[in-house]
């Protein structure tokens, strides 16, 4: 009878948990572990809150218009955000976390049109110069930030590790975004709730999934209320300013990654989020301000919602 183990950890800013059935005790501790090493080793090495980073050291170059080489790892992920900078019309930004120095949502404080002004020139993808393993930057005071993507790819990551250790059947949860591993032993799909960006405590809409993976995000993860209108965390990098639209996007996909950059490109597209995301032929679902669901997941909208 295979053994059952949940494990519990905190990386990259969230709670994690990895769920998972194994041989043995023994097994299941120790993939478990090297599981939570694997997170934590991309955390150590792509955090913008650590000076020994390689996303410091990136920033550093960055800092004096210089030029850095990277590895085949960072290279890949440079090449995605190549790629999703190209399909979101140069909405999907790993540089636009500068913008966080204008936006700080733990104070409340809205910025002005001045303090955002200062930073959208030393934004943009194109600003800078990508060839493999190269990255060279033209403008002083540049800034690339892997936080909009890292958790996720981290989570395929954890999942590949799994894999390696015989776990056949099992879910990885980094904060609140899912790779499945595969169903349980018997052959049921994990249930995964998806929370109610309005309600606290009730979720949205239940989603089976015996395998890939599901993403979500929305304007409830980090807000400011002012004057009765809400401000969410995912900014525009044209115009340094949240944007408006949908409250909550979640996509299902083979990988977290592919999952979890739709659901931010979605976001940022506002009113049109709804026909790009038609068009990826993933399944989705999400609910604009006004308390409206779309999407191909909407069957699974519970009664109270729909």
């Amino acid at each position: 009878m295979p053994h059952f183990l949940s494990h519990a950890f905190r990386a990259m800013g969230s709670p994690c948990c990895i769920h998972l059935y194994a041989e043995s005790p023994a097994h299941g501790a120790e993939a478990a572990q090297k599981i939570e090493a694997e997170v934590l080793r991309l955390e150590q090495k792509y955090s913008r809150y650590r000076d020994d980073s390689l996303t410091a050291a990136i920033n550093r170059a960055a800092l004096e218009a210089g030029s850095i080489e990277v590895d085949s790892e960072t290279a890949a992920l440079l090449d995605y955000a190549h790629t999703a900078w190209l399909q979101s019309d140069g909405l999907f930004d790993i540089t636009s976390g500068l913008l966080r120095r204008a936006w700080n949502f733990r104070t409340g404080k809205i910025p002005s049109q001045k303090e955002i002004d200062l930073l959208l020139p030393h934004i943009g993808w194109g600003k800078l110069t990508w060839h493999n393993p190269k990255l060279s930057f033209t403008r002083r005071g540049m800034e690339l930030d892997f936080g909009g993507y890292v958790k996720e790819y981290g989570a395929d990551c954890a999942a590949a590790v799994a894999l390696q250790q015989g776990i056949q059947h099992g879910l990885i949860e980094l904060g609140g975004d899912i790779r499945v591993i595969g169903p349980h032993p018997d052959g049921r799909p994990w249930s995964v709730g998806i929370r109610h960006p309005r309600i606290a405590g009730q979720v949205l809409a239940q989603i089976d999934l015996a395998s890939g993976a599901i993403a979500s995000s929305g304007d409830y993860e980090r807000c400011i209320e002012h004057n009765g209108q809400r401000y969410g965390h995912v900014l525009n990098p044209h115009t340094g300013w949240p944007v408006q639209g949908l409250i909550s996007v979640s996509v299902v996909a083979d990988h977290c990654l592919l999952a979890g950059s739709a659901t931010t490109i979605a976001l940022l597209r506002g009113d049109t989020g709804t026909d790009w995301l038609d068009s990826l032929v993933l399944p989705w679902l999400a609910m604009d301000m006004h308390g409206t669901v779309y999407g191909t997941l909407a069957h699974s909208v519970s009664s109270a919602d729909a």
